[in-house]
C-alpha cells in the first residue's frame, strides 16, 4: 500500500497544500508549530479511525473555516484508488467517488500505522492505551470487529446503568441476569481476539525490538485479563468460565455500582529482560519498545492483507542514536514511510526517498533523493 498524493484544505493550520509522495521513506520536517504534526494526522483519518490525538472532528477544522477537505490517491489491493474526506464538526467519506454510509467504513481499504510522542503513553501510562493500540490494530485487518467492541460498550453501559440504580425492583436480578449473559458473549470474542493478535504479533515485535536495539535485551508481552479465563480455550468455553465469573462478582459490582472486571479493564504486560518497560525502562528503551509494537502491528497487516500499510511516524528520532535511526531509514524496505522531524541532521544518512520543508502549513521546500 503506497501514497502517491495528498490533498489538506484548511485542516488544522494547514490552508491548501498539495503533496507527492515517493514509495519509500518521505521526511517531512521544519520547526515546530509548522503543521508537520498535523500533515500526519491527515493521512491517518483515511484509516477511518478517530484522530489518534483524541480531538474532537470539530477541532480539525482550520479556525474561522466552516470544513476541512482531505484528499488521497493510493495504490492498494493491486489498483490505484482515492479517498475524500470532509470535515464540519462530522466526517462524510468517499471511496472511489462512491459515498460511504460512515467514515469507518474506509478500515480495510487503506492501511496505516502511526507513532506519535503520546504513543509513548502505551509503555509509561496505565492499561487505557494498551487496548486502545490492540483494538485499532485489530479493526484494521478485522473491520467487523469495530461491530464487536460497539455492542460490548453497549452492553456495559446499560449493565452500569442498572448497577447504579441499585437492586431495589423486582426484575433487578432478572435484568442483571440478561446483561451478563450478552456481556460474557463479547467478552469472549474480544478476549480471544485481543490475546490471538498479540501471540501472533510477538515474534515479529521481539524480531523488530532486537533490530532497533541491537540486541541488547529481550522485549515480551502478554495479556491480562481481569476476568480469570483461559484466552486459549474455544470461545463457547470463554464465554462460559466468564458467566460464572461475572456471577461470582456480582455482589461486588453491586456494591460499587459499576462493572469492576471485564475486557474494558484488562492490561497487556510489556517487559524488557524480564522486567517491567514501564517502572525500569529507559525513554530511549521505551520509544523503542513502542516502536517494535508498531512495526509489529505493521508485519500483521501484511500477513493478512497481503500488502504493507503505510508507516507514519511522527518526531521519533530525537531520542534515537545514529544506528537506531539508520534502522528506521534505510532498513525498512517494501514498506513507505512517512515520518517527521525539526532537524535536517536527523535524516542526513537517507539512502532513498524525498523530503518536504513545511512552514506555516505551507510547503516551501521539496528534495528527492
Amino acid at each position: 500500500m503506497k501514497i502517491t498524493k495528498v490533498s489538506v484544505k484548511d485542516f488544522r493550520n494547514i490552508e491548501n497544500i498539495e503533496i507527492n509522495l515517493c514509495e519509500n521513506a518521505n521526511i517531512i520536517y521544519g520547526d515546530n508549530g509548522q503543521g508537520k504534526t498535523n500533515f500526519l494526522e491527515a493521512l491517518w483519518m483515511f484509516t477511518g479511525a478517530k484522530s489518534f490525538r483524541g480531538v474532537r472532528d470539530s477541532e480539525l477544522v482550520r479556525f474561522g473555516q466552516d470544513c476541512a477537505s482531505l484528499g488521497l490517491s493510493f495504490y492498494g489491493a493491486g489498483r490505484d484508488q482515492t479517498a475524500e474526506l470532509m470535515i464540519n464538526g462530522h466526517r462524510k467519506a468517499s471511496l472511489n467517488e462512491i459515498a460511504l454510509r460512515s467514515p469507518t467504513e474506509l478500515a480495510g481499504h487503506f492501511c496505516a500505522v502511526v507513532f506519535s510522542p503520546a504513543h509513548l503513553a502505551l509503555v509509561k501510562s496505565g492499561p487505557k492505551e494498551k487496548r486502545r493500540f490492540i483494538d485499532e490494530a485489530i479493526c484494521q485487518i478485522k473491520p467487523k470487529y469495530i461491530h464487536i467492541l460497539n455492542q460490548f460498550n453497549r452492553v456495559l453501559d446499560q449493565r452500569n446503568r442498572l448497577l447504579k440504580e441499585g437492586p431495589y425492583g423486582s426484575h433487578f436480578q432478572d435484568m442483571l441476569e440478561i446483561w451478563d449473559a450478552r456481556m460474557a458473549s463479547f467478552s469472549a470474542v474480544i478476549i480471544k481476539t485481543r490475546d490471538s493478535f498479540l501471540k501472533r504479533m510477538k515474534p515479529a515485535a521481539q524480531e523488530v525490538y532486537a533490530g532497533i536495539s541491537q540486541s541488547r535485551e529481550p522485549l515480551d508481552f502478554s495479556y491480562v485479563s481481569t476476568l480469570e479465563c483461559n484466552p486459549e480455550e474455544e470461545i463457547p468455553q470463554i464465554e462460559e468460565t466468564l458467566r460464572r465469573q461475572l456471577k461470582i462478582n456480582r455482589q461486588e459490582d453491586i456494591r460499587a455500582r459499576v462493572t469492576n472486571g471485564g475486557p474494558h479493564r484488562d492490561d497487556v504486560e510489556i517487559q524488557l529482560d524480564g522486567k517491567s518497560a514501564r517502572l525500569y525502562g529507559s525513554q530511549g528503551q521505551q520509544r523503542s519498545c513502542v516502536l517494535a509494537l508498531k512495526l509489529a502491528e505493521c508485519q500483521m497487516i501484511y500477513e493478512t492483507i497481503g500488502e504493507y500499510p503505510v508507516i507514519l511516524l511522527d518526531d521519533v528520532m530525537s531520542e534515537l542514536d545514529v544506528s537506531r535511526r539508520d534502522y528506521l531509514l534505510n532498513h525498512l524496505r517494501d514498506r513507505q514511510i512517512i515520518m517527521t522531524c525539526c532537524d535536517k541532521a536527523y535524516f542526513k544518512r537517507l539512502g532513498k526517498g524525498v523530503s518536504v520543508k513545511l512552514q506555516k502549513g505551507s510547503v516551501i521546500y521539496s528534495r528527492y533523493y
